[in-house]
């Protein structure tokens, strides 16, 4: 059960430049997430905006370009920018939004000051990502988020399987930077079983990461 705002109601706005913004008044994260999901889902627009403006808040998701923002204007404003690979990571944004607002998504993924840098390409933009993280904790968090999304711990239970049957051609960002993750954390890579997607990766178990997965799982 999401733990309820304190001090609560809070209230948000939802916006998808038709004109018919939405303002909620919810008790807690979940409330907000499955008011905005219906909000999301009922329309087709390019770009939707939750607002708490209570917070000096915003997250702006832009499916029609592949991006998600977030904004902060309190004290020291500020924009940053986020690629986004696959259209199912839009909504697991805005709930992270309605948990903790502009932080929530500190891990999300790898954030730019700059709009130009998405340009990049996503092997680039994942390496880069990974190359900030310079502890064994953080890279483990990481690495958990990462299998969380599309892993599974294959019937054996010898080996973590990441990207479950997904191609080569997607999570390429992601790959990028659990490949650099796990080269930091020594974790031992195999290959994959015949018949495998192209795109997973699979990794022997290792004792540090299993209560991590068991807390993300």
């Amino acid at each position: 059960m999401a733990r309820p705002y304190h001090p609560g109601p809070k209230q948000f706005v939802f916006a998808a430049g038709d004109g018919n913004d939405q303002q909620v008044s919810v008790g807690d994260p979940q409330e907000a997430y499955v008011a905005f999901s219906a909000f999301y889902r009922g329309r087709e627009a390019d770009i939707y905006t939750i607002k708490d403006e209570p917070a000096g808040q915003s997250l702006v998701l832009m499916p029609g370009a592949g991006v998600i923002s977030r904004i902060k204007d309190a004290d020291q404003p500020r924009s940053e920018y986020l690629r986004v690979d696959r259209a199912n990571r839009y909504l697991p944004s805005a709930m992270l939004f309605f948990e903790n607002g502009f932080k929530g998504l500190d891990r999300f993924g790898q954030w730019f000051a700059d709009l130009a840098d998405l340009d990049a390409s996503p092997e680039t933009r994942g390496a880069a990502r990974a190359a900030t993280i310079t502890t064994e904790a953080a890279a483990i968090e990481e690495v958990a988020r990462i299998w969380a999304d599309s892993g599974i711990v294959d019937p054996s239970d010898q080996y973590y399987v990441f990207f479950d049957s997904h191609g080569a051609g997607d999570d390429r960002a992601e790959r990028a930077a659990l490949l650099k993750l796990l080269e930091f954390l020594g974790l031992e890579r195999v290959d994959a079983p015949a018949g495998a997607a192209d795109g997973e990766v699979w990794v022997r178990t290792d004792p540090r990461l299993d209560a991590e997965f068991a807390r993300w799982s």
